[in-house]
């Protein structure tokens, strides 16, 4: 195994180094809004699709930390530029700093990004997201432990990380398994892309608003001016509707889905999933077996193998898994990725006790 890859597997599956974070000054990758009672933070790296950097991380706890100490600070509206809410965390970037020797940088992305995550899921004061575009794996862990998650017509949500070799952190396996059914597994396995209506369909967005009526939304949020759940729950629904599922949409399959992913291994996964296809093969069938097939095998068995190089990196798509199928990954390698580490410089995450359970996130479902 190369060093870079041992050492983000390490960053990943360990979550941290350390839990003490020196903010920094304001940056411009994060804007505000004012109004009287309510704070809008807005995403601001529209060219990177708003893939959350160091400063990212940084500058939204450091806010959240302080809007909630903050007695003036009702309501917390959160949303993006461009057409991205947030396309993940951006691994490329900690890649980059393990290249240069620098993996302790990595580490403390991760760190701040889960404790961020921590934090918004214990949150005592609401959270409305505005999931306008692309939302993907670390875009999912600043949004879905919120108390509301608006999506619309052009929200595309996954967590594809069993693709690029990782596996879906920033709490999703807490808001994956709320899913119903089996349909969570089936998300994190295979990286499917979800739109809007599927979106509100499973509950990973509390509601639904066409693309047009968002800012009108956003506008009445602020004129409210309140940080009454039931009140900004209502004043949603006056814009929300709920739109009709694609006659494709991967949710009709949901019993299929349970069939199939409540297996116990991926490989037995992968077997029921080829029994279907014997019956009726067709496109989702056979997308599903090759999404499976051609993710890392490590990352299918819950734990994690470093292929972002291939898409991330090099863009070739052409990732060499090592191991390189599935019946090579013993029980003891995916141990690995939950033991101690064992190094003087390491220091695992401390998340603080909080009162406010996460309970509100996906308990409606």
């Amino acid at each position: 195994m190369a060093t870079i890859e041992a050492v983000l597997i390490i960053l990943v599956a360990h979550c941290s180094y350390g839990s003490r974070l020196n903010f920094m000054a304001p940056t411009t990758q994060v804007l505000l809004k004012e109004s009287s009672h309510v704070r809008t933070i807005i995403l601001n790296r529209p060219k990177q699709l708003n893939a959350l950097s160091l400063e990212m991380v940084s500058r939204l706890l450091e806010l959240f930390h302080a809007y909630e100490e903050d007695p003036n600070v009702k309501l917390i509206i959160l949303k993006s530029e461009g057409r991205a809410f947030c396309a993940g965390g951006d691994v490329t970037a900690v890649v980059k700093d393990i290249n240069k020797g620098n993996w302790k940088l990595g580490a403390k992305f991760f760190s701040t990004e889960f404790t961020l995550n921590y934090l918004m899921a214990t949150y005592t004061k609401p959270q409305v997201s505005l999931l306008r575009g692309i939302v993907m794996g670390g875009g999912g862990g600043v949004s879905v432990h919120g108390r509301f998650r608006v999506a619309t017509d052009n929200s595309v949500f996954a967590m594809p990380e069993t693709e690029l070799g990782l596996f879906p952190d920033v709490g999703a396996s807490y808001y994956l398994s709320r899913l119903p059914g089996f349909f969570g597994e089936y998300v994190g396995l295979t990286g499917a892309r979800l739109d809007g209506a599927e979106m509100l369909a499973c509950g990973l967005a509390t509601h639904f608003v066409p693309l047009e009526k968002l800012s009108l939304l956003e506008d009445a949020l602020c004129k409210a001016n309140t940080g009454d759940p039931k009140i900004i729950c209502s004043i949603i629904n006056e814009f929300s509707g709920t739109p009709k599922l694609k006659e494709k949409s991967q949710y009709f399959r949901l019993k299929t889905i349970n069939r199939c992913f409540s297996r116990r291994t991926v490989e037995e996964i992968i077997s029921a999933i080829e029994k279907e296809a014997s019956k009726n093969m067709d496109d989702w069938i056979t997308w599903t077996i090759q999404s499976l097939k051609k993710a890392s095998p490590t990352s299918l068995k819950i734990s994690l193998r470093s292929g972002c190089r291939a898409l991330l990196l090099d863009k070739d798509k052409n990732p060499k898994w090592e191991p390189s199928k599935l019946e090579l990954v013993s029980d003891h390698m995916v141990d690995q990725y939950f033991a101690a580490k064992d190094d003087e410089d390491w220091e695992d995450l401390k998340l603080p006790p909080r009162s406010n359970l996460p309970s509100h996130a996906i308990a409606k479902l």
